[in-house]
């Protein structure tokens, strides 16, 4: 059977665990050459260098792909530039861009400090700036190219106590609005994703937000009470889709990605 993403190259940030790395893996099965960037850090973005970016390429080679490691974070523009250009050179292109990276520093607004909100912009929406701004140079130039950046319900519909993550998620989603009416004429198409899965970005955290709306009498979020048991790797065939040729006529969408869902479009 032909594999979808045949000799693309693909740079998937955050994709040392969950989300990202269901995604890397799975390009790679698709036939992509995958960039796995994951500084190995912490849900709260402390103890870097934890060696989750070469456990996974070990796995995505043990399985047959191709795949290289890169540590760096995605939001240091000058270090970012240069260690990813020589990763890039490895493969001599770029195709594919997921930017799934992020941090989790979830308080009420009254007692969020302002490192707690510069910390989550500066992953989440800087982040995606950095890594989407350059490889929209060089798709520019080639004329073709797929970028698939993350929002969240937290940052289109709110959720108690991230402010900082919400207000960064919201702001991807217009970014993304943006970019894909800025790169559409050459080719690229940009989309974004909400995802819906079980992970340590909602598993790990004290006083969660899905607690907070219990506590204050607040509704859940349709489906939340089975959220433990969606599989994060269930949201990779959908994104690996929209990165593939299929979805060339598919640009400045933004899609809610539910496991045992139809996927649902929240933006014609």
């Amino acid at each position: 059977m032909a594999e979808m993403l045949n000799g693309k190259v693909a740079i998937v940030t955050g994709s040392g665990r969950g989300i990202g790395r269901g995604i890397a893996k799975f390009m790679a099965s698709e036939g992509a050459s995958v960039v796995v960037v994951d500084p190995g850090v912490n849900v709260d973005g402390s103890g870097e260098d934890q060696p989750i970016a070469e456990q996974v390429v070990a796995e995505i080679k043990a399985d047959g792909g191709n795949a290289i490691a890169c540590k760096e974070w995605v939001y240091r523009d000058g270090r970012r530039r240069e260690d990813y250009s020589v990763r890039l050179n490895n493969f001599g292109k770029l195709d594919i861009v997921v930017t799934c990276a992020g941090i989790l520093r979830d308080r009420m607004i009254f007692n969020m400090s302002e490192q707690e909100w510069d910390d989550v912009i500066a992953v989440h929406l800087k982040g995606t700036f950095t890594v989407v701004k350059n490889a929209s140079i060089l798709m520019r130039q080639q004329r073709s190219g797929r970028i698939i950046t993350f929002t969240s319900e937290s940052g289109l519909m709110g959720n108690s106590g991230q402010a900082n993550y919400g207000a960064a998620k919201s702001g991807i989603a217009g970014f993304t609005k943006v970019v894909a009416k800025d790169l559409g004429r050459y080719g690229v198409t940009v989309n974004a994703i909400a995802p819906r899965a079980s992970t340590r970005m909602i598993a790990d955290i004290p006083g969660s937000a899905s607690e907070i709306r219990a506590r204050s009498g607040v509704a859940p979020i349709a489906g939340e009470e089975d959220l433990a048991s969606m599989d994060p790797d269930h949201i990779a065939p959908f994104v690996a889709y929209l990165a593939s040729d299929f979805a060339e006529n598919v640009n400045g969408q933004t899609f809610l990605c539910l496991w045992r869902y139809n996927i649902s479009g929240l933006s014609t």
